[in-house]
């Protein structure tokens, strides 16, 4: 052992550390790449889940659209029936009120004969008022 010097153990020392060193990043360098490798593999099924999604969510989209188009086909069908209604109701109004004034004015003037009248009068309105009706239902 003499002829082992110091320095040469310094070597030694070196040479060892940095053949723990090599193994070491071996060790680390194989479990980064199989790390990477799952990686990989979750990417590839994430992307073909995501594109099988996205290939469902066109054809909800393309059912939505169609479901809409037929929703607001039905709405514009029906809304000449709320125009209709919405008339007739202003209709109504215009006859309450004028058979009301109709026999506001007869009672003043006539006391109980015009109630009569005015009795007809109203008959008579209401009558007028129920042609009208019948022809908005027949169209």
């Amino acid at each position: 052992m003499g002829d082992i010097s110091i320095q040469a153990i310094a070597w030694l020392i070196i040479a060892i550390a940095f053949a723990a060193l090599v193994v070491f990043l071996i060790i680390l360098l194989v479990k980064v790449s199989k790390i990477v490798e799952e990686a990989n593999r979750t990417v590839k099924l994430v992307s073909s889940d995501v594109d099988v999604l996205l290939h469902q969510a066109d054809g909800l989209m393309a059912k939505a659209n169609v479901l809409l188009d037929d929703v607001n086909g039905k709405v514009a069908t029906i809304d000449p029936l709320f125009v209709a209604v919405a008339e007739l109701s202003e209709s109504v109004t215009a006859v309450n009120k004028s058979s009301r004034d109709m026999v506001e004015r007869f009672s003043r003037k006539t006391g109980n004969v015009g109630r009569s009248a005015s009795t007809l009068v109203l008959a008579k309105t209401a009558n007028k008022f129920l042609k009208k009706k019948k022809k908005v239902e027949d169209k």
